[in-house]
């Protein structure tokens, strides 16, 4: 038996708490077990850390950039974790998987110092999974930071030429079929699909909506805030602007909303209104312009900015939704609107309102979303491809019974916050041929904006036009839809 002295153990250290890190892993864990959004879930947990004065501004966006991002690059973090564990990523259970991709984002994707980078994120998995598990993402990040993020990307990218979609994919931190499905709806080459998967990426501005009749774009013109590039009535904030200082935000004269769907109601607006007697062979009716719907309202953005649009004009918008809950957030947008209106908890799938009644319709329908990735950064990973013919018979649904809405000579704005073609082209195709609707050119109606396509129908996106991917396509109500 050796006689050498044994070295005294070192006593035990307990793990430093990082507020900023533990928020985002909470919020990445109910992202994980509960399907929550991100954008739903952060905000709460940042006044809770800010009210225990545990966060400063400079806290509060570490850990915004640290949930988004982590989530955002979710995919090809996963494929870089996987070369770097030796077992199967299913194996590895979630909470340990969160801390890894936390830590791969550190370490790949901010500039925080690679070894403060592994550092803070051992010290999290010591607190948030034990002794036993940090040593296990201790190795794992010793390992992902071995190479930045362009190595990894050489090593885990197929070459574009022998997978087009999966080195996009991989590279730009999208699934492999919502490439195909970007690549279809947008056509061209590799460049604008770059750029769009780029600006997928980018972390978008926060854009008020001046509600007319009840506040000024110049009134929101505040601090670095610029006026927006296509809405008369956006106001872009600088980055990090807080809307909830901007006074008219407080008191709901304005709100926040991307300009993409401002410009889908101030389309729908604008479109040119036939009489309702057009086509009959009789006596031309005044054209009428009393009523309008919005048909899928909650949780209320274009609907207020329809209702303050018909009320300069003397009409009226019923505001329709199937949910009790949105309803009521319908409500509280609406409150204040200088006209009359109405709220409806309603199924527009089996309206309570007789044929013809409204004069302008607005659908903007339950989609995947894949327009509002920049957004929602974990829908991305969450959507699979069976998930889009699940929306169809809705989406059909609501546009056919859009066109019972409307009277003969009065528009529907068909709308989604999706590029995809089976939910946007698709849709209307189908539509116009069961009802013998007319499709309106709506890219006069959105002047001055480049890239608007072929038309008639219009798509918004990202990198061309600095807004979520929406779809507008209005169609007439004609004599032959009368019986649809």
């Amino acid at each position: 038996m050796s006689n050498r002295p044994r070295r005294p153990s070192k006593p035990y250290r307990r793990p430093r708490k990082d507020p900023v890190r533990i928020l985002a892993f909470e919020a990445l864990r109910a992202v994980d077990e509960r399907d929550a959004y991100a954008n739903l879930v952060l905000p709460p947990l940042l006044d809770k850390a800010r009210a225990k004065g545990e966060f400063d501004a400079r806290d509060a966006a570490l850990a915004t950039e640290l949930v988004y991002g982590t989530l955002r690059w979710q995919g090809t973090y996963d494929v870089i974790i996987a070369e770097c564990v030796d077992r199967p990523l299913r194996d590895v259970d979630p909470p340990v998987l969160d801390v890894l991709a936390l830590g791969a984002h550190q370490l790949l994707g901010t500039r925080i110092p690679t070894h403060a980078g592994v550092s803070a994120t051992v010290e999290l998995a010591r607190v948030v999974l034990g002794d036993g598990r940090a040593k296990f993402v201790n190795a794992v990040l010793r390992k992902i930071a071995a190479e930045d993020l362009d190595g990894w990307l050489e090593k885990v990218a197929p070459a574009y030429d022998a997978d087009p979609e999966e080195h996009l994919g991989i590279r730009h931190a999208h699934p492999r079929w919502i490439v195909s499905a970007l690549w279809d709806a947008l056509g061209g080459g590799s460049a604008g699909m770059e750029e769009l998967l780029e600006a997928d990426n980018e972390r978008p501005e926060v854009t008020l909506v001046a509600r007319p009749g009840r506040a000024t774009p110049g009134e929101l013109l505040t601090g670095d805030a610029v006026p927006g590039r296509w809405s008369p009535y956006a106001v872009r904030l600088a980055e990090g602007g807080d809307p909830g200082e901007v006074q008219a935000v407080r008191e709901g004269r304005a709100g926040v909303q991307d300009e993409g769907s401002q410009l889908v109601a101030l389309a729908l607006a604008a479109a040119p209104l036939a009489p309702a007697g057009a086509g009959n062979g009789g006596a031309q009716a005044a054209v009428r312009d009393e009523l309008w719907l919005d048909g899928c309202a909650g949780p209320g953005g274009k609907a207020a900015l329809l209702a303050a649009l018909a009320a300069q004009r003397g009409a009226r918008l019923v505001a329709a939704e199937k949910q009790p809950h949105r309803a009521g957030l319908v409500s509280r947008a609406l409150e204040g609107n200088p006209g009359p209106y109405a709220v409806v908890t309603a199924d527009s799938t089996r309206p309570a309102w007789r044929p013809g009644t409204f004069d302008r319709v607005l659908v903007d329908v339950p989609c995947t979303g894949l327009g509002a990735l920049r957004r929602r950064p974990e829908a991305r990973w969450r959507r699979r491809p069976e998930d889009v013919p699940g929306f169809a018979p809705l989406q059909r649904n609501l546009l056919r019974q859009a066109l019972h809405a409307v009277r003969a000579g009065g528009v529907v704005g068909y709308a989604t916050c999706s590029p995809h073609p089976a939910e946007t082209r698709a849709v209307v195709d189908d539509l116009i041929k069961e009802t013998g609707a007319e499709l309106l050119d709506a890219r006069p109606l959105l002047p001055d904006m480049p890239g608007l396509g072929d038309g008639p129908d219009v798509q918004l996106w990202p990198h061309l036009h600095g807004t979520d991917a929406m779809y507008l396509a209005l169609l007439r109500r004609t004599d032959a839809a009368n019986g649809a």
